[in-house]
C-alpha cells in the first residue's frame, strides 16, 4: 500500500510539472526561433511552451528581466507555476529575473551552456569590441549576476565539444595557461566552443550534467531536450 502511494504520488507530481508553462529564454545574437527545436521536443513529452525573445544587444539583463515580468503580468496568472529554461546568456537572464520578481511561482529551471561564474569569452570580446556583446556583457556575462535564491530548483547542462567562433579565443587563451606554467587540470580547460565547462558550474544548483554537444549544438541535441525535460519533471537528470 506504501509503495502503490509513493509511486502515485510521484507520477502526480511529475504530471503537475508537465501542465505548468516552460518558458524558454535564448542566448546572445540570438532570437526566440531558435529554441523551437527544444520547444517542439518538449510539447511532444507533454509541456506547454512558450518562446520569449528579447534584445540581447541592445538592452541590458535588467531591462530584459523586466520584459519577461511584463509578457508573464500580460498573459499568466501569479498562482500558476512556471518553468524557466535559458541558453547561455539566457539563463542569467533567469537568475536576474527569479531575484528581482518573487512573485511568481517558480516550478524549476534549466540552464543550457550559461557561465554562472562569467565568460572569458565574452570578456576578451568585450576588450576587443565592446559592440558585439552589447549592453549583455555588464551585471551578466562580467560575472555579476544575482545569487541564485535558494527557495529556486536549477539544474544545469554543459557541453564538452569545442565547437563555434569563440573557440579561437578559448584555445588562444589555453595558451596563455600552458605557457605560463598554470597548475589548473586538463579538465579545466574543456568548454563547449563558447563557455569553459568550470563557468557552467554553479554551487547552489541541484544538478551538474555534462553532455557531449556544442554551445549552439545542444539545442538541437535530443538527450538535451529529453534531460531537459526530466530534470522539469524531477528535480534532478536522469543517470544510468
Amino acid at each position: 500500500m506504501a509503495i502503490n502511494l509513493f509511486i502515485s504520488s510521484t507520477w502526480l507530481e511529475s504530471h503537475m510539472q508537465k501542465n505548468n508553462l516552460v518558458i524558454l529564454i535564448h542566448g546572445l545574437h540570438q532570437t526566440a526561433w531558435i529554441m523551437r527545436p527544444l520547444a517542439k521536443r518538449l510539447q511532444a513529452a507533454g509541456f506547454k511552451t512558450h518562446q520569449f525573445g528579447y534584445r540581447s544587444m541592445r538592452d541590458g539583463i535588467q531591462t530584459n528581466s523586466q520584459r519577461l515580468n511584463k509578457w508573464l503580468e500580460e498573459n499568466h496568472h501569479p498562482d500558476e507555476l512556471i518553468h524557466l529554461v535559458g541558453h547561455s546568456l539566457g539563463g542569467l537572464i533567469i537568475r536576474d529575473f527569479v531575484t528581482q520578481y518573487p512573485k511568481w511561482q517558480i516550478g524549476r529551471c534549466v540552464t543550457l551552456g550559461t557561465p554562472h561564474l562569467g565568460s572569458v569569452c565574452a570578456d576578451y570580446i568585450w576588450r576587443l569590441t565592446p559592440a558585439v556583446v552589447g549592453r549583455s556583457y555588464v551585471d551578466a556575462l562580467d560575472g555579476t549576476v544575482a545569487p541564485l535564491p535558494e527557495h529556486i530548483t536549477l539544474g544545469v547542462i554543459a557541453g564538452n565539444r569545442p565547437y563555434g567562433l569563440g573557440q579561437i579565443f578559448l584555445q588562444h587563451h589555453n595558451r596563455k595557461l600552458r605557457q605560463a606554467h598554470n597548475p589548473l587540470l586538463d579538465e579545466h580547460l574543456v568548454h563547449d566552443g563558447t563557455v569553459y565547462l568550470k563557468e557552467t558550474k554553479l554551487e547552489a544548483a541541484a544538478d551538474h550534467l555534462i553532455l557531449p554537444v556544442s554551445h549552439t549544438g545542444m539545442l538541437i541535441d535530443t538527450n538535451v531536450a529529453k534531460q531537459t525535460g526530466y530534470f522539469l519533471q524531477y528535480g534532478q537528470f536522469e543517470r544510468r
